[in-house]
């Protein structure tokens, strides 16, 4: 169960638009920018404000590659693994971080909340090749120490 204040968050987001199905997108979207996800309950509560099924929600929701149902770390870190990056060595990138925050494919997300790591097609910045973003700052000509350096100054800033 969620607490209260998602609810709340909702209610006013829904009114900044008008319960009705065409607002859904808009809707979802701002709402993953409150948090990072879309919380599963909230869906649920959003359907209904707008007189839609549950199942309708989520059959759009799921369709859209940006939205996500699980909770994201405070550092969203994306590497391209798009043609330019990937030939300009992103894998190694992408190791290298994984094994610096003891996550995986499987698992994106560090235990504290502090860092997600996901890989992403493109970002639009193939002269920059290998990319990485940071909560949508771009990193260029990444490599695995820079990476790891990266990480190192981000936690530096939560302390």
């Amino acid at each position: 169960m969620l607490d209260p204040a998602f609810y709340e968050k909702a209610d006013s987001i829904i009114s900044e638009y008008r319960p009705e199905e065409r607002f859904l997108i808009p809707i979802i979207q701002d709402i993953q920018e409150e948090y990072s996800y879309v919380p599963p309950e909230l869906l649920d509560y959003i359907a209904k404000k707008l007189g839609i099924s549950e199942a309708k929600a989520y059959s759009v929701a799921s369709f859209y590659v940006n939205f996500s149902f699980e909770a994201k770390g405070k550092y969203v870190i994306r590497v391209c693994d798009g043609t330019a990056c990937h030939v300009r060595k992103s894998a190694p990138v992408l190791e290298a971080l994984y094994k610096e925050l003891g996550l995986n494919r499987k698992k994106q997300t560090t235990d504290d909340a502090l860092f997600t790591v996901e890989t992403v097609s493109c970002l639009g910045a193939c002269g920059l090749a290998p990319a990485v973003t940071v909560n949508d700052v771009v990193y260029p000509q990444m490599d695995p120490d820079k990476a790891v350096a990266l990480v190192n100054e981000l936690r530096g800033e939560t302390k």
